[in-house]
């Protein structure tokens, strides 16, 4: 698979609310930075390298861009690069940002914000990224408990037109079904991949069902989280990958967008050979005894 001829569009297509998207996309998290990500201390990323990897994400059919006002380091932010290397944003382009967390101007984090301090994060995000209105806004949760209050205030905002669609990040089942009671959610964030969280199974097919994309993150890097993937990948892994002439990364990409139709993939990279790799992903097809092969590594993790 020569992944320098694919592009997104081999992935398939899901709607957003009324945004049709390349269900392969890309998260903004490690672009301000090298090595780990949303760590005080981080090592800026070069910035023209940085937009050059944007702007070539666009060239390869990527229309769907996850970040957030919290995903910088020192000198570097997401939402800044995106507007330097998008700006003016092409009609086709959706640009999906978090809300919740927050990060102070040293790095240091605070857990969540308050319904009265969404609407701040809200408005730093459209300065940010230099725009009228965010197309989704994808309020983060830390914990169980009820969303309500949050969710409500980012709902007001849909209304006034600041946002166009809402999603939710890190959620528990009965967190959705809170929110949809107040808005229409389009899209769940949710840490998922081979063998990582295999208990949102049965939550993505519930997603499905109702319309709703599932976009699952740290797809690759799995436990690895920030730090990246850390290489060690089963031996079913690394068969099927060299049986494709693939990479392991690929595979997984591969695997949660087998999972459905309305499962969208993010993955994010400051290089431009593994954004190339990361896109022909979306070509890559798996028979049915692979992935039931796949799906057992998967389950060994419950």
């Amino acid at each position: 698979m020569t992944s320098q001829t694919i592009t997104a569009a081999a992935s398939g297509t899901w709607t957003l609310g009324d945004r049709t998207v390349n269900r392969i996309g890309f998260g903004a998290m490690r672009l301000p930075q090298s090595g780990e990500a949303l760590i005080p201390d981080a090592v800026p990323r070069d910035r023209e390298e940085a937009i050059g990897v944007l702007r070539r994400a666009r060239e390869l059919g990527v229309n769907h861009i996850d970040t957030a006002a919290f995903y910088f380091s020192p000198l570097r932010s997401a939402n800044e690069l995106i507007n330097r290397a998008l700006a003016p944003y092409p009609d086709d382009l959706v640009i999906a940002t978090k809300v919740g967390p927050g990060r102070d101007p040293s790095g240091a984090w605070s857990p969540h914000a308050t319904a009265e301090q969404l609407r701040g994060q809200v408005e730093e995000n459209l300065r940010q990224l230099g725009r009228d209105h965010l197309d989704v806004v994808n309020l983060r949760i830390v914990g169980t408990g009820s969303i309500a209050e949050r969710f409500g205030a980012l709902a007001e905002l849909r209304r006034a037109g600041l946002i166009r669609h809402l999603g939710l990040s890190n959620i528990h089942p009965h967190q959705l079904a809170e929110a949809q009671a107040i808005a229409p959610v389009v899209c769940v964030q949710n840490m998922y991949g081979i063998g990582v969280r295999p208990e949102q199974d049965a939550f993505l097919r519930t997603c499905g069902e109702q319309g709703i994309a599932f976009v699952p993150f740290y797809a690759i890097a799995g436990t690895g989280r920030e730090a990246g993937a850390s290489g060690g990948d089963s031996a079913e892994v690394l068969a099927l990958a060299r049986a494709h002439a693939v990479s392991a990364a690929q595979v997984r990409l591969a695997w949660t967008l087998h999972q459905g139709p309305h499962v969208l993939a993010i993955p994010g990279t400051g290089d431009p050979e593994h954004l190339a790799a990361n896109v022909a992903a979306g070509a890559l097809r798996l028979s049915a005894d692979e992935l039931a092969l796949l799906d057992s590594v998967h389950r060994r993790a419950a």
